[in-house]
């Protein structure tokens, strides 16, 4: 692009921060930069129309993790690491909740539940048998013991008695927290260019020179927040994670309400607007998901209509309105990778699939890398 003296001069000169992706993480990042530098220029790089990778695409869980998926990462993480982990996403969702208000996030607590198909009797009985010691873990975080058993009260088919239930666990609405997150960011005067991809920076002294598809610029700071996409940019340890979704249109007399997960989180489904959402089937094609393209494929769609009809919904008359695409970041670890990468860069990377539940906290704890 051949910028004009105008459009350079208003918005891309004496850039002090610079924040690649408006998305969760990207937002908090700039908008703790902007209370501690009231008057600095701050600039957000969104490469799509509008948030791309996951903050606009996903399923609105405000969750702390199934027992399964606490028990899956006990074999691959210590019991601290587990316990930092969820302490994190408690203390992310209370820090979103503080910054916005509830009315803004949609914000409802109905509780989250983890149900087990019939054939999948070993899982249950072990998470059965390790919800006393998860409850215990996670003591010291929740103040209570959080993990419970109840009865299949949304008459599920083809699945165990009892689901292990989160009474603590919430969900929103997507949309209006990204607006509210973006209408905030406006007030404060942080300037978001869409439709611009950053290519590649230069660390020179005392600044980083960009190259984005659309023109080059010099800033002060750049903070790197793009998650999913951030190998296209950074050689850290991280790969995309593609999610699929797909929601019914508005069912009659809708009686399920909260937040389901099965299989690890592999599998989790919501009702929203009266209807139900239902995502997930990654653990199908593990080699096919791991992508940063946007797309659908049959054999995860299949599933999730399957689980829709014979488990969720059996023998209702179900349509489905639509179906999308996000793109996660994810890697051998789930603790998010918070780096400076030398004295003007920075990047919070890495969210697991939990972005709603950490990103508040990565964005805000990524600014603050700039005054250590």
């Amino acid at each position: 692009m051949n910028l004009s003296y105008w459009e350079y001069k208003t918005w891309l000169s004496n850039v002090d921060f610079t924040v690649v992706g408006s998305g969760i993480v990207g937002l908090n990042c700039a908008l703790a930069l902007r209370e501690k530098y009231p008057h600095a220029r701050i600039l957000i790089l969104e490469k799509g129309i509008l948030p791309q990778g996951a903050s606009t695409k996903n399923a609105g869980f405000a969750c702390y993790g199934s027992v399964s998926e606490i028990v899956s990462d006990l074999r691959s993480h210590t019991d601290q690491e587990v316990f930092e982990l969820v302490k994190m996403r408690w203390e992310g969702i209370a820090l979103l909740r503080g910054m916005l208000g509830d009315e803004a996030l949609g914000y409802q607590q109905h509780g989250g539940n983890e149900i087990f198909a019939k054939s999948n009797t070993e899982q249950y009985e072990n998470c059965l048998k390790r919800r006393a010691e998860v409850n215990k873990l996670l003591h010291p975080i929740f103040g209570q013991s959080v993990f419970e058993e109840q009865k299949n009260v949304f008459a599920f088919s083809n699945i165990k008695k009892h689901y292990i239930t989160n009474r603590l666990e919430g969900q929103i609405d997507t949309g209006r927290m990204m607006r509210a997150l973006l209408e905030k960011a406006s007030r404060m005067g942080i300037v978001i260019l869409n439709s611009v991809s950053l290519k590649k920076y230069e660390a020179l002294s005392d600044e980083v020179d960009l190259h984005t598809d659309q023109f080059d610029f010099k800033t002060n700071k750049l903070f790197i927040a793009t998650n999913g996409f951030a190998p296209q940019i950074l050689k850290e340890d991280i790969r995309p994670a593609r999610a699929q979704v797909l929601i019914t249109k508005p069912l009659p007399d809708l009686h399920i309400k909260g937040t389901f997960h099965m299989e690890e989180g592999f599998y989790y489904f919501r009702n929203i607007d009266n209807r139900i959402l239902i995502g997930g089937g990654r653990n199908l094609d593990f080699e096919g998901e791991t992508t940063s393209e946007f797309g659908l494929t049959d054999i995860i769609q299949n599933k999730l209509e399957s689980l829709l009809k014979d488990v969720i919904l059996p023998g209702g008359n179900v349509v489905i309105e639509r179906r999308w695409s996000g793109i996660m970041g994810v890697g051998p670890q789930k603790r998010p990778i918070l780096k400076r990468l030398n004295d003007h860069v920075f990047c919070g990377i890495r969210l697991g699939g939990m972005g709603i539940a950490i990103g508040s906290f990565v964005g805000k704890s990524l600014a603050e890398f700039e005054d250590q």
